[in-house]
């Protein structure tokens, strides 16, 4: 599990779409909270998804806090930072750079990621991107 993780993450970083789904069921579903397309099912969905992010959030790092595991599950919380050059959150970033908490909970089967469930500190985002210059 660790290590589809790790690769999914690394995509992510590298700024690599089709990376990021890789790991992925075909089935997948992918569910960012607040997302106003709502969740993602199946690859294509996915792709479409990871392909309009790597446009508009550039990924710099994500510094693990917490891990926990379950049988056919793992939770994990991050603190990312990143780089927004589109848009994030519906807000223009102005290529702002911002740090934030992210919770991902991985659902697993087949020996691939069959659910992304992601959970975001949405208000220190906005604070971020709407502070004066």
């Amino acid at each position: 599990m660790e290590a589809l993780i790790q690769a999914h993450l690394a995509a992510e970083e590298r700024g690599d779409p089709e990376g990021s789904v890789a790991v992925y069921t075909d089935d997948i579903e992918h569910d960012v909270v607040g997302d106003p397309g709502g969740p993602k099912h199946g690859i294509p969905a996915a792709l479409e998804f990871y392909r309009r992010l790597c446009k508009d959030f550039r990924s710099e790092s994500e510094e693990r806090t917490h891990t926990y595991y379950s049988d056919d599950a793992v939770t994990i919380e991050n603190v990312m930072t990143g780089t927004v050059p589109g848009s994030f959150l519906g807000i223009p970033g102005n290529g702002r750079r911002i740090t934030f908490r992210i919770l991902h909970v991985f659902e697993f089967r087949e020996g691939k990621i069959s659910r992304e469930n992601v959970w975001l500190d949405g208000a220190s985002v906005i604070a971020q991107l709407t502070a004066p210059a």
